[in-house]
């Protein structure tokens, strides 16, 4: 059986990702009480008549008590070879959630007399820190659309196969702020900059003019066999140490050349040994 926790602050677009693996055939429960978890999960695994795959929300809305003690319950459905689980967490900048608030003009579940919007984001963070102490995933929402987001869900949690390392090569531009998804972040802004050639501006690292004028470059080359070197090497080990989720940050600095080609072609190169290889490029979509 597999059970996914998905988790994240107010905002972040957890009944979205719920809604995604509803679609494909999960078994869905919103805003469960974290210590109704294994109960749940043992009903679920001794009733053949049920889904043999269960999705749950847990959130802030649970008592502080009950959060507190997610590790150990997780730990304790790990030792009772209940299920195989992963925990998926959300989240947002905090001016993406205070600006997602305010046009929805929701009240947020934190909030009182006490608490403005502003400090309940900012104090539930620390609610859920033990969740997303946990996370085998986090899914940076600040610049995906409800559509991107379901896509990514279904893409690299439904669609993985069991047992197997998924990794996910994501380019950006600094500029624009680092993701906060990405596991390893590799800076490539010292390479020769497309941007600065006028024939070059209009295009981006997916396309030819661009791949040439970069792949001409020694100093590209030499970046990309570094990075790959790396990979191989510290990969297998992740994999090893029961990892399920890797999402590596290529950037430069606009986002639209550089980081966008290299991770294009470490996206090829790792397709050809790995299973569950996705590319995705943040500020051209």
């Amino acid at each position: 059986m597999k059970l996914v926790v998905i988790s994240g602050r107010s905002g972040s677009g957890k009944s979205t990702a719920l809604q995604a693996l509803e679609d494909i055939g999960f078994y869905c429960i919103d805003n469960l009480p974290a210590l109704l978890l294994p109960d749940l999960v043992q009903q679920m695994s001794s009733d053949a008549s049920h889904p043999d795959q269960i999705a749950v929300s847990i959130d802030a809305r649970n008592l502080l008590s009950n959060l507190s003690k997610f590790p150990d319950i997780l730990n304790q459905l790990r030792q009772d070879h209940w299920a195989e689980y992963e925990v998926i967490f959300l989240d947002s900048s905090e001016a993406t959630l205070l600006k997602r608030y305010s046009s929805t003009r929701r009240k947020h579940p934190l909030s009182d007399t006490h608490k403005n919007l502003q400090q309940s984001i900012e104090s539930e963070l620390t609610l859920l820190e033990p969740i997303a102490s946990l996370a085998d995933i986090r899914i940076d929402t600040t610049r995906l659309s409800l559509y991107e987001l379901r896509d990514t869900v279904k893409l690299r949690v439904a669609n993985r196969k069991a047992q197997t390392l998924s990794v996910q090569f994501e380019s950006f531009g600094f500029k624009h702020g680092v993701p906060l998804d990405v596991d390893f972040v590799y800076d490539v802004r010292a390479l020769p900059n497309p941007h600065w050639v006028p024939d070059l501006r209009k295009y981006t690292g997916q396309e030819k003019p661009v791949q040439a004028f970069l792949s001409s470059s020694p100093e590209v080359c030499e970046m990309i066999d570094d990075i790959k070197n790396f990979l191989e090497r510290w990969l297998p080990r992740f994999s090893e140490n029961n990892r399920s989720y890797i999402t590596i940050g290529i950037g430069c600095t606009g986002g639209q050349h550089r980081s966008v080609y290299i991770s294009e072609r470490l996206a090829s190169h790792f397709s050809q040994h790995m299973d569950n290889v996705h590319v995705r490029h943040r500020e051209l979509s």
